[in-house]
């Protein structure tokens, strides 16, 4: 059936966001939205079984169930290029909770690419296939198996049999961010590329790339003949945008987003990495002040600034002005 701009969205996902989309900020926005599941940042699979304290650290939630505080279900990331520990540290990763294994094949990052991880397996479909064979047989059949692409390394080339190469190794579901390693994260994205794959292919594909409002989401999923999604720094930009897309929900207030900065600033504090504080509030920000101009007066306050007390007072001065 021909999707179109006014196709509902069927599922939603909240995207792995290296250095971004860690545990607390998993929990907040869940908290706002229906997300079907949530993909952890990745684990580095060398060649070695991984240590469950590093899975422990990546995804806190397996202490609870592999669930977010609001019951939205994780699937941990691996991100390695050797067959055969890929597929041992998949079944580790399931014995300790995780609801099914993603597999980054997409993450552009020089430093993972030169160490033969992520996107530069795109260069290697027959790679790709091997992995996701070796873990498929490791997990067995009941065990969800995804992937996470993009739609080649330099161009869209080899996308058709990158695609055949995951399809063919029984995995469940693939996500494909419609830009190359090369394009990065620059605007557009490619959409029509996936719908070619959409039509050629069973698998259950999600979309991903520059959806950051109500109508890029219809836009994506006519373009891309697929109804499911994967948000990433749309979902930074504008909290509730899931809900947006999928229920028509009023995008959240400024001060109703101030609140939130406050909560979030606080848990922030109280957790293990309040010594992140600064730059992790900064990050977020950058994306903020995309939709909500409040966000970018506030970047601009406390971007000089280090010490708790002062970021906090800015918060504190911004909200009353604006709210």
């Amino acid at each position: 059936m021909l999707l179109t701009k006014n196709s509902p969205v069927q599922k939603i996902i909240l995207a792995p966001m290296e250095g971004v989309a860690d545990e607390l900020m998993r929990q907040l926005l869940t908290s706002l939205n229906s997300y079907d599941f949530c993909i952890t940042e990745f684990v580095r699979v060398v060649d070695s079984l991984v240590p469950k304290h590093v899975f422990r650290k990546t995804c806190p939630e397996l202490e609870h169930g592999c669930v977010t505080q609001s019951g939205t279900p994780l699937r941990m990331q691996l991100l390695g290029q050797e067959p055969d520990w890929m597929a041992e540290n998949a079944v580790r990763a399931l014995a300790m909770g995780s609801h099914g294994i993603d597999v980054n094949f997409g993450c552009p990052a020089k430093a993972v690419n030169k160490s033969k991880g992520g996107a530069v397996l795109l260069n290697e479909p027959e790679k790709i296939h091997q992995i996701m064979t070796k873990m498929r047989a490791a997990i067995g059949s009941n065990a969800t198996l995804s992937a996470k692409i993009r739609l080649g390394f330099t161009d869209a080339s080899k996308l058709d049999e990158i695609v055949s190469a995951v399809q063919s190794a029984n995995v469940d579901q693939l996500t494909i961010h419609a830009r190359t390693k090369q394009d990065g994260y620059r605007p557009p994205a490619y959409w029509h590329f996936i719908a070619e794959m959409t039509e050629k292919y069973d698998i259950e594909i999600f979309a991903n790339g520059e959806v950051w409002n109500k109508n890029d989401a219809q836009n994506c999923i006519s373009q891309s003949q697929t109804p499911n999604l994967m948000l990433g720094r749309g979902a930074l930009a504008l909290p509730n945008l899931a809900n947006v897309i999928k229920f028509n929900e009023t995008p959240m207030a400024w001060s109703e987003l101030s609140r939130l900065l406050k909560r979030y600033s606080e848990l922030e504090l109280q957790g293990d990495k309040s010594f992140y504080f600064s730059s992790r509030l900064k990050q977020w920000l950058r994306y903020l002040k995309l939709y909500y101009p409040q966000a970018d007066k506030l970047f601009n306050a406390i971007k000089l600034l280090k010490n708790k007390d002062e970021i906090l007072y800015q918060i504190e001065q911004v909200s009353a002005v604006h709210t």
